[in-house]
């Protein structure tokens, strides 16, 4: 998929960038893979807000991807590419053999009236699943499981790709788009393949009003705030933070400080992303 650029009728068409949409097929989705997503607004079921700056922007359906892919041996026929509004990835429509009609993430080289399978014998084409340990070492996947049967959870995004590096046992070692290496259990199934739109990093949005109608607020300097606001707030004109380094709203520090929490996986992470 390409990256077109408009006509500078106006300043915000100056430097805006769009997607081509050469590869979706299909402009209607299918009715019966949709379903009602209420707007939050970043506020949780006490009314509180939790994530800052979401809210507005363009109603939306939700499209039920299939993520778990549990449909074992039945062949499917791609018919046809369609576009999410909810993710950066694009789907694929696929129409299974016992006449199923389900979602999945469309990955690079996919075309209409290819057929997919999962099975443990597929073949290593892309959209297909298997188990990891069926899989040659260097392998590019996506949508890889973390537990049996719980559905894909990594390298979803638009453009990512996992690399199957090694087999150790009863575990695989996997390489993650962000460099995090990770061991992964040998059962658990990953599509192969590429995320396709490989050009949604390319995109520059060229305006605010753009960024609003994905659902994004505006974000406000801690700076240009009060000081019963931000820690940052307050003096008279343009004046410097003046305490010992940048602080978040609510007085933690915002640089070089460790916020991830303790999870259950992180005895399977062999080496963090970054340096």
């Amino acid at each position: 998929m390409a990256v077109k650029e408009f006509r500078p009728t106006s300043p915000g068409r100056r430097g805006m960038t769009g997607l081509t949409y050469e590869e979706i097929t299909k402009s209607a989705p299918e009715k019966a893979l949709l379903a009602p997503q209420k707007q939050r607004a970043g506020r949780n079921v006490q009314g509180k807000v939790t994530v800052r700056h979401r809210g507005a922007g363009v109603k939306r359906m939700l499209r039920m991807v299939d993520f778990k892919r549990d449909k074992i041996g039945v062949p499917g026929r791609v018919a046809a590419i369609e576009y999410d509004p909810n993710r950066s990835a694009n789907i694929a429509l696929i129409h299974y053999a016992d006449g199923d009609k389900r979602y999945i993430l469309a990955p690079t080289g996919m075309s209409v009236n290819d057929v997919i399978k999962v099975a443990d014998d597929a073949d290593l084409k892309p959209g297909n699943t298997l188990p990891l340990k069926l899989m040659p070492t260097g392998t590019l996947i996506h949508n890889i499981e973390t537990e049996v049967g719980r559905g894909g959870k990594l390298a979803r995004g638009a453009g990512a790709a996992a690399q199957l590096m090694a087999k150790e046992e009863d575990y695989v070692l996997i390489r993650l788009p962000s460099s995090e290496m990770r061991r992964v259990r040998a059962e658990c199934r990953a599509t192969v393949g590429q995320v396709g739109n490989l050009d949604h990093s390319n995109i520059k949005l060229g305006k605010a009003g753009r960024k609003r109608l994905m659902g994004w607020r505006p974000v406000v300097r801690g700076t240009a705030m009060s000081p019963r606001d931000h820690p940052h707030g307050g003096g008279e004109g343009r004046t410097p933070i003046g305490m010992p380094g940048p602080k978040t709203p609510w007085g933690k520090p915002a640089l070089g400080y460790k916020t991830r929490k303790p999870k259950h996986s992180d005895k399977f992470i062999v080496k963090r992303r970054g340096k």
